[in-house]
């Protein structure tokens, strides 16, 4: 067994008390950890070796997540969010043999057969080989059509987890309340194995409870209704939560006097906001991470916080920056992503631009690539949805913005004249039909003109100039979202 893991487990039997919660029923660390060997046992007995978890949020889902990490097998969370063929290529694509969860309507059409209630197996025609350790395999929210699985070891995810425990220790946090989804790394390793290792209860609610649905959607007031009920002492929030939640308190919503650690990733986040939440008293702390270096990377922290940055790196990392501006990492990370040679050097190039100060805070100026983050903290590559679009008989041109944004705007260059709005908006619904929710168009409007190099849209090869169009339709963007900024 890998030695951070075996760390792990002796954590965990160090600890007494509360260790699982769902708001009915409550497991003992003894008791989690007497579940995870029967699990554990179960799965070497059936002989599958890639277990794809579609579970709600929920005590099942943690305790088979940590069982496939004690029987030394690899967990693949299967994101609700990710539309039908999305879910169908991460399946394929990690040589899924064990589906443990409701199997939907991609795991009879993948081959699934029911083994026992909420287990599924089938035996894949092909399985990639794995880099050697491999004990998770994530999947991003996707940059195109078919997303890239990131291959990580126990050291990595729990050099993260362990790191960010030593970050909370001191602040009190004995009740931690997942809001995001366990598959998504973030909440997987923060908010799952960073407090099991400190001894905290993590609370497991449905996702319905805590009001998401799907990639965009929330109900603040089901959410507050929860917080009070669980009145944790940490949450790990993405930017438009934490949004709705200030929105919320701004307007006279009370919030538990509970919370001590409020992390918040996934996205950047405004200045203004953070400040909102500051003369609210919420001790709101942001930072940032990729799913190459198992989640976080950078923490602003109670005793080494700075406005405006994503803090420091944490304890097992090093950052530096390269000549070009490129943020770059050296520390645990990915294995290599499934079917790709393992990444070469000491140093992983981010994607993301940045300085650092002299006191060691990391700044983010942008990103080299053109896919956005949005403000739900789902990656879009604009270029795929463009394409999408450009197929429609009715549109010419496309071009997509959504960063840090709670919903994705496109502006639109019809093919004729004469085509009327109702005309392009019958092509979007088409286009959104077949894309997962957090890559549609929600809002649209029709161009001023069509993009040309003339007019200073198009490069002379024919590319979007993405600067010089935000710069051109700023206003209009911001009127489109309006209704979406409490």
């Amino acid at each position: 067994m890998q030695p951070a893991a075996e760390r792990f487990w002796q954590a965990l039997a160090r600890h007494a008390g509360p260790a699982l919660a769902d708001g009915e029923r409550t497991l003992s660390y003894a008791e989690l950890r007497e579940a995870v060997e029967r699990r554990a046992a179960r799965l070497r007995a059936l002989g599958v070796r890639r277990v794809a978890l579609t579970l709600d949020n929920g005590i099942d889902w943690a305790l088979w997540d940590l069982a496939l990490l004690r029987a030394r097998l690899t967990s693949v969370p299967l994101p609700g969010f990710f539309s039908p063929g999305q879910q169908r290529h991460v399946l394929d694509d990690a040589g899924v043999d064990c589906l443990i969860g409701p199997p939907g309507e991609v795991g009879p059409a993948c081959g699934f057969v029911a083994a026992a209630p909420s287990l599924h197996i089938r035996r894949p025609a092909f399985a990639q080989p794995l880099p050697a350790g491999t004990r998770k395999i994530t999947y991003t929210s996707g940059t195109t059509g078919t997303p890239k699985g990131v291959c990580l070891d126990a050291e990595a995810q729990l050099a993260v987890a362990e790191s960010l425990w030593q970050v909370a220790n001191g602040l009190g946090v004995e009740r931690h309340l997942c809001v995001l989804p366990l598959a998504t790394l973030l909440e997987n390793i923060g908010g799952l194995y960073a407090p099991l290792l400190g001894g905290a209860c993590v609370e497991l609610r449905p996702l319905a409870e805590i009001g998401l649905a799907g990639a965009s959607g929330f109900d603040v007031a089901r959410f507050l209704a929860t917080l009070h009920a669980s009145r944790p002492h940490s949450l790990i929030l993405l930017p438009q939560l934490l949004l709705a939640l200030v929105a919320a308190a701004e307007q006279g919503a009370a919030l538990p006097d509970s919370l001590r650690f409020l992390a918040v990733g996934g996205a950047r986040v405004a200045p203004a906001l953070l400040a909102r939440a500051e003369r609210l008293g919420l001790p709101v702390l942001e930072g940032y991470g990729l799913s190459e270096c198992a989640s976080v990377v950078c923490l602003n922290t109670p005793q080494a916080r700075r406005l405006g940055s994503v803090g420091r790196p944490l304890p097992h990392l090093t950052l530096r920056i390269a000549a070009n501006g490129e943020v770059l990492v050296r520390g645990p990370r990915l294995l290599g992503y499934l079917g790709e040679p393992a990444p070469e050097g000491d140093w992983l190039a981010t994607g993301d631009l940045g300085e650092l100060d002299a006191e060691g805070f990391l700044h983010l100026r942008g990103r080299k690539k053109h896919q956005f983050v949005t403000a739900f903290g789902r990656n879009v590559n604009p270029e795929w949805v463009e394409a999408e679009l450009c197929l429609q008989p009715a549109i010419a041109q496309a071009w997509l913005y959504g960063e840090a944004l709670p919903a994705n705007l496109a502006v639109l260059v019809p093919r004729r004249l004469e085509l009327t709005d109702a005309d392009l908006a019958a092509a979007v619904d088409a286009v959104n039909a077949a894309l997962p929710d957090y890559a549609r168009v929600h809002h649209w409007r029709r161009a001023e003109q069509p993009f040309t190099a003339h007019n200073g849209l198009l490069t002379a090869n024919g590319r979007l100039r993405r600067a010089a169009l935000i710069e051109r339709y700023h206003d209009a963007l911001l009127s489109l979202t309006a209704e979406d900024h409490p």
